[in-house]
């Protein structure tokens, strides 16, 4: 009903007042003394305004003559009521802005550190643009109420002081003043029960903005080479037109309702003198008391909007908080144990036990789909040896890899390093000991050196060898700034294979005991590539490797080769055996070969056709 949205939405909105208050008591506390010195003060500039009227303006106007004592005596008493209101209004304004930002920080801070511990599992089901919005937006709006929320307050003191004093003075013309305030809260309250929806929606449709204008960015590279241009303007301008729209909406109503909340109060104020110039003529009241209760009443008039601008906030406010507390009781963060890995620099073991993992999709209803990618997946891999993963395509290997460094846990089955059960490790404990290489090489915008070490505390020299052993020294050397240029946003300035390498040095530099490199050589020419895996064969003894590989001399640099095919394990075994005893293992290795002799043959055979048509002439 159209009572019960906007009492619902003034509930939520109280609970997230109160959660704020209780995490900034402090400068909530201060903008709210500075309130009600405001509003203390506000009320007291009226009785100070009747007062002079009453014993310096008045018998001034009789007698046509002002002395200087009497303007200093006015000057004097409004500059002290004036300091004290200033007062009051810093110390609102500071202490709101305070308790505003600084729950807008500590909330964009919780939002990031949940999306950090939250598995990939959970960030496949949520857009990019809208993980940022909720971070930003989102937070902004839950916490914007704590700018006109202290004033609101302080306005609750400003009207009961004010209602004292004008009841004191005349109880007729407090009656007519307090006629008003009862018909501005009905305006605002009508205007907020027009005004939820709207704001509700816009705010959406902010997120859905940031959302497409994300994946366009994201999308850059796809968008300029598939001239694609116009049709990413196309799909951002509907989506920013919908938001036009709902502000234009959103504007409709302010505008159809700030006329009328602003003309209450002066009709009101019109009202209250002509009252109290009825009863001055009647000498029931002085002149001076009209001039406090008119005065008054102006001055409490426009403060009362304070409660709009609160009523107003509540909507974002609440919209806001659903989607960042949606963030924060995510369910799905990875559960960690105490247990620790053997120390030394020795190579790790490294299994999996009936493992089976899917992916939820979503279904042309809504809902979602699981996807299942590996079923019943059983494998070893002993240390200090290199393992390869091959499979063709859609077959499991990246979600195994995942799986193996616990970018994801498996839905059922376990995964173990030198025995222990992954969720067992303590948290960072298998960070330390393992790195991974993924198929998609991100780079950060920052200098070579940054990219490598991503803060690990090493040496020039150690990162120069990490570089050496991926190949990368050569053109890293040559880079006019060379460990301190910077590489460009994702590493624009590089090219696919230099990226990949500094992937794989920032990798090794960290001596890891387990390596698992996913498909990351594929951007690099093969004969380089053939060089840096014998050169880490070589060098990181210490070090269990798996790799998954297409290329059949890669693949032959193994020890041990598993097969993947639809998600299970088919076959595993060192190559030259697979390619004998299991028929889809050698044809799919050796598909490439296969396909370059067929070409070459077709070319030797149109060569003698060729031929033979000349002899024939």
């Amino acid at each position: 009903t159209m009572t019960a949205v906007p009492r619902s939405t003034l509930r939520k909105g109280a609970a997230v007042v109160a959660r704020g208050m209780r995490e900034q008591p402090r400068w909530f506390a201060v903008a709210v003394l500075g309130s009600a010195v405001y509003g203390i003060m506000t009320g007291a500039m009226a009785w100070v305004i009747g007062r002079l009227t009453e014993t310096v303006i008045g018998p001034a106007v009789g007698a046509r003559a002002v002395s200087t004592g009497q303007l200093w005596q006015i000057g004097l008493t409004i500059s002290a009521v004036v300091l004290l209101n200033v007062v009051g209004i810093v110390l609102r304004r500071v202490g709101a802005g305070y308790a505003m930002f600084g729950l807008g920080a500590a909330y964009r801070q919780r939002v990031t550190r949940q999306y950090l511990e939250l598995p990939l599992s959970w960030h496949h089901k949520h857009p990019s643009g809208q993980l940022l919005s909720n971070a930003n937006a989102d937070v902004e709006a839950t916490w914007n109420i704590f700018a006109p929320l202290p004033m609101a307050l302080g306005v609750v003191v400003m009207l009961l002081f004010g209602a004292v004093q004008m009841v004191v003075v005349d109880p007729l013309l407090a009656a007519v003043a307090m006629v008003v305030f009862p018909l501005l809260f009905a305006a605002n309250a009508l205007f907020q029960r027009r005004m939820s929806p709207q704001v509700t929606r816009a705010q959406q449709l902010r997120a859905d903005v940031s959302e497409v204008a994300h994946e366009s960015f994201e999308a850059a590279l796809i968008v300029k080479a598939l001239g694609r241009e116009d049709q990413e303007a196309a799909r951002f301008a509907a989506v920013t037109h919908q938001l036009r729209d709902a502000n234009i909406a959103v504007g409709r109503t302010r505008g159809t309702f700030d006329p009328a909340i602003e003309s209450i109060p002066t009709v009101g104020t019109l009202v209250v003198i002509a009252v109290g110039a009825w009863q001055a003529s009647r000498g029931q009241v002085s002149a001076a008391e009209v001039v406090q209760v008119a005065y008054l009443f102006s001055v409490l008039s426009f403060p009362v909007r304070a409660f709009g601008w609160v009523l107003g906030e509540v909507p974002r406010a609440v919209v806001g908080w659903d989607r960042v507390n949606a963030v924060l009781q995510a369910t799905g963060a990875m559960e960690f144990g105490d247990r620790s890995l053997p120390p030394g620099a020795s190579a790790l073991p490294i299994a999996a036990r009936s493992v089976d993992y899917a992916y939820e999709v979503e279904n042309a209803s809504g809902g979602r789909d699981r996807a299942p990618v590996l079923q019943a997946v059983t494998l070893d891999v002993t240390a200090g040896g290199t393992t390869a993963i091959v499979g063709p395509t859609g077959s499991g290997k990246s979600t195994l890899a995942g799986l193996l460094v616990r970018l994801v846990d498996p839905n059922t089955g376990m995964v173990l390093v030198d025995g222990v059960d992954l969720r067992q490790l303590r948290h960072g404990a298998l960070a330390e000991a393992a790195a991974f290489v993924p198929q998609q090489t991100f780079l950060f915008e920052d200098t070579v050196r940054g990219n490598v070490t991503l803060g690990l505390a090493v040496s020039d020299d150690q990162v120069w060898a990490a570089l050496r052993l991926a190949r990368a020294e050569g053109f890293v050397s040559a880079l006019p700034g060379g460990l301190d240029t910077v590489v460009g946003e994702r590493g624009a300035n590089l090219s696919g294979g230099q990226r990949q390498r500094i992937a794989l040095a920032r990798a090794v530099v960290r001596n890891p005991r387990l390596l698992v490199l996913d498909d990351a050589t594929s951007a690099i020419d093969p004969s380089v590539e053939q060089e840096i895996l014998a050169g880490l064969r070589q060098a990181v003894a210490g070090t269990t490797v798996l790799v998954i590989a297409s290329r059949m001399a890669t693949i032959a640099l193994a020890d041990d080769v598993v097969f993947l095919a639809d998600g299970r394990v088919v076959d595993h075994g060192p190559h030259h055996e697979l390619i004998q005893r299991c028929r889809p293992y050698a044809d799919l290795v050796t598909a490439y070969a296969r396909d370059a002799a067929e070409r070459a043959d077709t070319r030797h055979t149109d060569t003698r056709h060729t031929d033979t048509a000349e002899v024939t002439r």
